[in-house]
């Protein structure tokens, strides 16, 4: 049987040490964004980080059109947030491919958006710095715990404060250099299931 390696280190500090977030149920203005970045400073306090979000129903979304959906307004988020500062590195967890890259700079979108192959899943990383794309290139390796991106500031990431979304993608369905990180409540566990918790990777 094959031997999966424990994962390196994404972020300069422990998760232990961060604090959870859940968004569920908070009434607020994506569109304001100095309210949200005093939101997310208040509940941070002297920690690293906040993170949370995996398979919440989040109604912040209705802000953007993006998330409108095809009848259906999409809220349920489909991968883990790390909220913390701007400019901060990332490594990889695993050995990996880059599968593709691209800048989704619509309001709500991921911004800088890097989409890495694994043995035998994918990992999108988005709401990433600009410069994280410089130099990247499809193919390319990137081994584990190596250094690769960097965190966006909010005019680079979509609006939003800074911030990782990390998704753990099973199929990507053909797409490249993006992937819906926002599903409709009906298919919630058709989208999940697809979309497992990639929390095991920041640990």
């Amino acid at each position: 049987m094959p031997h999966t390696p424990r994962p390196a280190p994404v972020f300069p500090f422990s998760l232990a040490d961060a604090r959870p977030l859940a968004l569920a149920g908070v009434d607020l203005d994506v569109r304001d964004l100095a309210a949200l970045i005093r939101f997310i400073a208040e509940r941070r306090g002297p920690a690293p980080a906040l993170y949370g979000g995996y398979g919440e129903d989040r109604s912040v979304y209705a802000a953007s059109t993006l998330f409108d959906g095809a009848g259906e307004p999409r809220t349920i988020h489909l991968g883990l947030d790390v909220w913390t500062d701007a400019g901060t590195p990332l490594r990889a967890p695993l050995d990996a491919e880059v599968h593709s890259l691209a800048v989704n700079d619509r309001f709500g979108d991921y911004g800088g958006t890097i989409i890495l192959t694994h043995d035998g899943f994918h990992t999108l990383w988005g709401h990433l710095a600009h410069r994280s794309l410089d130099g990247l290139r499809e193919g390319q390796t990137v081994a584990r715990g190596e250094q690769f991106a960097w965190l966006g500031e909010p005019d680079e990431n979509g609006g939003w404060p800074p911030h990782l979304h990390l998704q753990r993608i099973e199929d990507l369905e053909g797409r490249r250099g993006d992937f819906p990180g926002v599903a409709p409540r009906s298919e919630k566990a058709r989208w999940l299931a697809n979309c497992p918790d990639p929390k095991s990777l920041l640990l």
